[in-house]
């Protein structure tokens, strides 16, 4: 049976700063993707790079598109958490604790997004946290408002079934917290809402964290039109 890369989509065409709208084949999400998914016509593919949010643990050595041309790189979101971490914890508490372990890593990725000479894919295991995080960080330096970003992050409801499979193909190897199939609106204000009331909003935040302006400005030269 021919399978779709669960909760993949582009993201292009959100509106954004002075009228302009982020270009299509530009910036992509997406659950884990596997060399013999089949991609819509409409999807820029393979792409130029692809930034896996995984870490080391969650997969083989190589990655899945290994050999299919991308530029592979590797940006593991969540490789400090401690065994067992998210047992008592929520949604909201992981995305605060990307921002405050791993800011070194979203400076990197934005800079990845905007040097891409094509489409970047940005995926984690289900495309939804790690990747919602990094994407609405993307969309937030290009001047896209919370409701189109939280939009956007909403539409990974429409996937769960087929990133629940996906996931549970090796729950065996790696046990998997229920928290991780919820989409949770309130996790992703976390980043939203930090970045909002940071001095100069998302570019102030990235500039804080070891951005710079120049990145900001590539990103927007790269992504707007």
């Amino acid at each position: 049976m021919l399978v779709s890369i669960p909760n993949l989509r582009d993201v292009g065409g959100l509106p954004a700063l002075d009228g302009s709208v982020v270009n299509h084949g530009r910036l992509l999400r997406s659950a884990l993707p596997l060399p013999d998914d089949v991609v819509p016509d409409h999807i820029a593919w393979p792409p130029a790079v692809v930034i896996d949010l995984r870490s080391p643990v969650e997969g083989a050595e190589d990655h899945p598109l290994t050999g299919l041309g991308p530029r592979l790189v590797n940006l593991p979101l969540m490789q400090s958490l401690r065994p067992g971490w998210m047992s008592d914890s929520t949604l909201a508490d992981l995305y605060s604790l990307v921002l405050d372990d791993a800011p070194h890593l979203l400076v990197r990725l934005v800079r990845e997004v905007a040097a891409a000479d094509g489409a970047a894919l940005v995926h984690c295991a289900a495309g939804k946290d790690r990747t919602g995080i990094s994407v609405a960080l993307v969309l937030s330096l290009l001047g896209v408002d919370a409701e189109h970003i939280e939009a956007d992050y909403l539409r990974t409801r429409e996937s769960l079934e087929e990133i629940a499979a996906r996931l549970r193909r090796d729950e065996a190897a790696h046990p998997i917290n229920p928290v991780f199939f919820a989409v949770d609106l309130a996790a992703l204000r976390v980043p939203l809402e930090r970045w909002s009331i940071h001095p100069g909003g998302a570019a102030g935040w990235f500039e804080s964290v070891g951005g710079t302006r120049a990145d900001v400005e590539r990103l927007r030269e790269q992504l707007l039109g």
